[in-house]
Parts: C-alpha cells; structure tokens; sequence
C-alpha cells in the first residue's frame, strides 16, 4: 500500500484519461455551498460507519474534508457502492466521487479522473494457512464486489474460478467466514481494513499474492474542467505540506487497525 506520491506518473495519466470540455459544477457548489461526495460506508478504512457517531469517516472522507475547505464550503456526503458510485456520479446527485475507485481507461470513457492519491494492488484475504500460491485458488468460489474492477481481474486472472459478486466488501468477508468461498479479493488494502476489525483475525491472513496495481483518482462528471483543477490543486497542496502524508498515518499507520 503506497500513497499518490508518484506525480509524474499520475499527472501523465490523468491527462491522458481527461475530457476537453467545460463544466459549471464548481460554480454550482459554491454557489449552494455544499460539495456533495459519494463515500462507501463499507470499506474500512476509506470509509465506514463510525460506531459511536454513526458517521462516514475514513481516508476518503478526510481527502474531501481538504477538498471543502479549500473551496471554502461544507461536505455532504452520500453513501456508495462500487455498482453505484459511477452512475449516481453521471446522474448529478452527488458532485464528485471518493470510494477507492480505481482509474482504468473504460471508465474515462464516461467520466474524468483526479490525479492518483493512493496506489495499492488487487490480492485474496483467505482462511490462515489455506492459500499458498495463485494455483491453489483455480476452479474454487472466490467472492469480491459487485461493479468493481476485483472482479473483472479476478475473472482475467482465474479463468476456472466461480467469482461471487457481493454487494459489498464485508458481505464477502461473511462469506468467507461462512465457508461460502474460499477467498475475497480486492485491493490490499481493502482486505487489510477487513481483517483489520474482524474479531477473529487470527483466522486469516493475505497471502503474497497480488494480480494487478490500482491507481485511485476521485471521479469527476466528464468535461468539469473547474472542479477537476480545483481538485487536482488541493491534492498537490495536501502533498506538498504533509497534508496528505497525515491522513495516511492517521488510517494506515502502525498505530491504527
């Protein structure tokens, strides 16, 4: 699990994937003054449930929390999933997206990327002890997410394997605890977060096993060139002062989960 800072890489995608038109959606945010994102409130620790408050809090809230102030209005946020995230994003209930989406050149098709602000890769959270190499997991059920790119590759990667799309990351876990599958894939550091609040997490463990890289960017509606600059410049500012380094130690550091 790494954080965005690779910023040569990520500039040069995030253009090569961006649109050319204009949109008004920063003019409408601060007019109404709320910036409306789309978080999970399932996928610690990006974004999750706080049991005390019963508020969406994780890496993804903090990174539009930064976002907000900069543009000097109040976050809203709304909860997504990975089938959701996008079309809520294109049908204009929410103004731009944070829920560890990955940037892929299929889906800059329909909407446009910020720069990169974590790197991670796709691996398996699986019973201690059960899953050893890639080969141990052909022809087995492996649950993953629905709408996400785990599945697609998981797919690629285990073409005799039964992939089983959950609506969620820990509606997988559950399955996996239940003997339903024998693996849940997704990104590292995904799985870290699961196996980070199971009660029994001694019970497994993730294998070095990893199938592919995930470059996360928060979407933006395509051709929102104000928004998508105006985000793009509050993530440099956040890299360039420590701000952004905070907020990883603050989720992923050795002290947490």
């Amino acid at each position: 699990m790494k954080r965005w800072g690779f910023m040569a890489w990520a500039l040069l995608l995030s253009l090569s994937l961006g649109a050319a038109a204009w949109g008004d959606t920063l003019a409408d945010v601060k007019a109404k003054g709320v910036l409306v994102a789309g978080i999970k409130d399932s996928a610690p620790p990006f974004g999750f449930i706080d049991p005390q408050t019963r508020a969406i809090v994780g890496y993804d809230v903090d990174f539009c929390k930064a976002i907000a102030k900069k543009l000097g209005v109040k976050l809203e946020i709304k909860a997504v999933t990975s089938a959701t995230r996008m079309p809520q994003l294109i049908a204009g209930n929410i103004d731009l997206v944070a829920a560890t989406m990955t940037i892929t050149a299929e889906r800059a098709k329909q909407i446009d990327f910020s720069y990169v602000y974590f790197l991670t890769g796709q691996k398996f959270l699986t019973k201690k002890g059960t899953v050893g190499k890639l080969a141990d997991l052909e022809g087995k059920k492996i649950g993953t997410a629905k709408g996400s790119t785990s599945e697609q590759n998981a797919k690629k990667a285990l073409p005799t394997a039964t992939i089983l799309s959950f609506d969620d990351y820990p509606s997988a876990f559950l399955a996996l605890q239940q003997g339903k599958v024998v693996a849940v894939t997704t990104d590292e550091s995904m799985l870290a977060g699961l196996l980070g609040k199971a009660p029994n997490k001694e019970a497994f463990e993730i294998p070095d096993i990893r199938i592919s890289d995930e470059p996360y960017g928060l979407g933006i509606r395509k051709g929102d060139k104000g928004l998508l600059d105006a985000v793009n410049a509050t993530l440099l500012e956040m890299e360039k002062s420590g701000e952004a380094a905070k907020v990883f130690e603050k989720w992923f550091g050795p002290k947490t989960d």
